[in-house]
């Protein structure tokens, strides 16, 4: 039986081959699903159509069944995004209960996509696994730490990921080794919209309280130096390459004159000056000219030029104000 939930028309027309006599996903379809409660920041429009998958399976059916030209986009744990004010059109999938096992495999560990970073290092550290726990410091979940190579702490996940298995746009599951991602810095090269649905991750084993004893330690260093209790999306842009400068995200966006800076309900934070807040009524727009208006300043004053670290999708409202 269908958990589909809303009824056949208020599927936008191109979805209705979702949900047919013939056929019915197990999982749920949400017409104009709200993701602004769904991200850290707590902004945006809603999802044209939300899907919540059952199984990798359920997705890969899905998949296979929806028009090519249809746009579809993947949502983790939201941490790191913007979702526009206009919305998102298309499909939009966000991976849930049926992606958040995590088994112990042999010298490592096999996560699904929507388990937390936090919550694998600690599952880790109890099958006595070290190097991991790292991911106590990133912000996330394993399908999106995958994607862009999220690292934190002295690693990342190009040193510890085994295989990934994805669910391609036309369906089809496939099992990459990582030597074939091609890791850069906060990136992975996976084919062309494709879905993380699980990864396995290596590790070495070790006594557990020491492992707990460094994941304590990577906490604590986040609590000090980041504003992990407000709304925000963790790193805003990327450190420069060292050939166009030696200085970190945050040093730049300091000698600027921009800590602190405001734009609407948006702030760059006092603590650390490379994380953007919602300071409780801030709209995706104000986030997102904050983080221009912070590009131009830093590019002025030094000459560098800021890459965004924070994903924006979705549509900006036509008058460019907030919804």
């Amino acid at each position: 039986m269908s958990d589909t939930s809303p009824a056949m028309s208020a599927l936008p027309p191109w979805a209705r081959v979702l949900d047919t006599d013939e056929f019915h996903p197990r999982g749920r379809l949400t017409a104009q699903a709200a993701l602004g409660p769904r991200t850290w920041f707590r902004v945006g429009g809603p999802a044209e159509l939300l899907f919540q998958p059952a199984s990798a399976e359920d997705l890969a059916q899905v998949l296979r069944r929806l028009p090519l030209e249809v746009p579809v986009l993947a949502l983790g744990a939201c941490s790191n995004v913007i979702v526009r004010d206009g919305g998102v059109d298309g499909l939009v999938i966000r991976l849930a209960r049926g992606f958040s096992t995590i088994t112990r495999d042999g010298d490592g560990l096999i996560a699904g996509a929507a388990c937390l970073d936090m919550t694998v290092a600690e599952h880790a550290a109890e099958a006595g696994l070290a190097g991991l726990e790292f991911l106590a410091g990133i912000p996330g979940s394993i399908g999106g730490a995958v994607a862009m190579n999220a690292g934190a702490y002295g690693s990342d996940m190009a040193t510890v990921l085994d295989w990934v298995e994805v669910v391609t746009r036309d369906g089809r599951l496939l099992r990459l080794p990582a030597a074939s991602l091609d890791f850069g810095y906060r990136h992975a090269t996976l084919p062309a919209h494709a879905i993380v649905v699980r990864a396995r991750l290596n590790g070495i084993e070790a006594p557990p309280a020491v492992i707990r004893q460094r994941i304590e330690e990577i906490r604590a260093a986040r609590e000090a130096a980041q504003p992990v209790r407000a709304r925000t999306g963790g790193s805003t842009f990327r450190n420069p390459a060292p050939d166009e400068s030696d200085r970190k995200a945050w040093e730049l966006i300091d000698a600027a004159g921009c800590r602190g800076l405001r734009e609407g309900g948006a702030q760059i934070s006092e603590k650390h000056c490379n994380f953007m807040l919602n300071a409780g009524d801030a709209c995706a727009g104000d986030l997102e000219r904050l983080g221009e208006t912070v590009r131009r300043r830093v590019h002025d004053h030094t000459g560098v030029t800021l890459r965004w670290e924070i994903k924006r999708i979705g549509r900006p409202v036509t008058n460019g104000e907030c919804a």
